[in-house]
């Protein structure tokens, strides 16, 4: 059997999980298929790395060492910041890339991705929490902050650290077929393609900066009482300004319109009370019926109220 050469990138400062999880899902269909793919960690200098946990990671070679290379795997984590200033690094993984087949990269690594300039013009994710950071520091990659990877070929951007698992396990079944995947990620006890995208994972809750007074005050009250009467008619009466002129200045101070903010922030609130097992959802949200909330949690989510509460609430 043809052996593919998997290279996962790391350096001080990553995420154990996320060199770990796709070193799992490639070591365990070499297992099942008795060859396939050889894995290796490769550092700078071939070093030890010290990860975020304060674990060391031993390498088995050097970037610069690497000649033959299927798949570059670049890893994330906190040491990001300090690594994609790192010129000899970024060197190394712009050209690792121009030898391999494909490169990827897990939660943060995407910025070490941008860094070589291997994203310009192109679709990329990363972890929720850091897409609108990466989308301003390289305003030519298109950030997808919902997906759990993105595929724009030959590269492929994960989320944040399981998100790796996923990566790894959609580029087996790209190379083997979705029977050893299907296997694979029963044998890891994780979803071969887990519903919903990096929003169920992520807290909408912080306010948007707005200048308006009155507007500010609305806001408040939309995330404090969700069930309240949000019509356009009735928070326009309360600015005092016509439905067309609330409209505008609602869409200009918060970025979206009044009814996706209102819907939005009855789902946040509906997450917190499925969360901590609580009933009457529906209607002290506001949405006035079951239904109604199930779409809306599939528009700003993609899973239903259900399995959200099944994935999220609390063990006890």
């Amino acid at each position: 059997m043809v052996r593919h050469e998997v290279v996962i990138a790391v350096y001080d400062g990553i995420q154990l999980l996320d060199a770990a999880g796709p070193l799992e899902v490639f070591d365990g269909a070499a297992q099942v298929l008795g060859g396939g793919y050889r894995v290796r960690l490769a550092s700078p200098g071939g070093r030890d790395v010290r990860t975020s946990s304060r674990v060391r990671l031993g390498a088995d070679t050097a970037l610069e060492e690497v000649d033959e290379i299927g798949t570059l795997v670049v890893a994330g984590g906190r040491g990001f910041r300090d690594a994609k200033f790192d010129a000899a690094l970024i060197g190394q993984i712009r050209r690792l890339a121009g030898r391999a087949e494909r490169t990827t990269s897990v939660c943060s690594g995407a910025f070490l991705l941008a860094e070589a300039g291997l994203l310009d013009g192109r679709r990329a994710t990363t972890h929720w929490s850091m897409c609108d950071e990466l989308a301003v520091s390289y305003p030519t990659v298109t950030v997808e902050p919902d997906a759990i990877y993105v595929r724009d070929e030959p590269l492929v951007t994960a989320a944040g650290v399981t998100a790796g698992v996923d990566l790894a396990l959609a580029l087996v079944e790209d190379d083997h077929g979705a029977e050893l995947a299907r296997k694979l990620a029963k044998y890891l006890v994780v979803f071969l393609q887990r519903q919903g995208g990096q929003s169920q994972f992520s807290v909408w809750n912080s306010a948007p900066a707005v200048t308006d007074r009155a507007l500010r005050e609305l806001l408040g009250d939309i995330t404090a009482r969700p069930a309240d009467n949000y019509s356009i008619p009735a928070m326009a009466a309360r600015l005092a300004r016509s439905p067309r002129h609330f409209t505008r200045l609602f869409t200009k101070e918060v970025g979206t319109s009044p009814g996706r903010y209102v819907e939005r922030a009855r789902v946040e609130a509906a997450r917190a009370m499925l969360e901590t097992g609580q009933g009457g959802v529906a209607r002290r949200c506001g949405f006035g019926s079951a239904e109604t909330m199930r779409r809306a949690f599939l528009r700003q989510l993609g899973v239903p109220p259900s399995a959200y509460r099944d994935r999220f609430r609390t063990a006890g």
